[in-house]
């Protein structure tokens, strides 16, 4: 069975306060240097190798896992899912 990889990123939803990015674009604005950057957004990225027939079987299952373990907060969170093969 092909092995796919099959990546899984969680950021907050538009509109949601993002701590971290907050934080990172303040540090550039007190250095100074990068003044063109107007807004950060930070996520988390998750790698899963899986088994599986094709690439949309190992997306849908690795979005169940994901769901299964609540990995992520649907209600605050954009997930987004993408495979391929390795």
């Amino acid at each position: 069975m092909p092995l796919f990889e099959v990546q899984v990123i969680i950021e907050n939803k538009p509109g949601m306060n993002d701590p971290e990015g907050e934080t990172i674009l303040n540090d550039l604005v007190l250095k100074g240097s990068y003044s063109e950057v107007k807004k950060i957004r930070s996520a988390k990225m998750l790698k899963f190798h899986i088994s599986s027939k094709t690439k949309d079987a190992a997306e849908k299952t690795t979005k169940k896992l994901c769901d299964e373990l609540r990995i992520y907060n649907p209600m605050v969170s954009k997930v987004t899912f993408s495979a391929k093969p390795i």
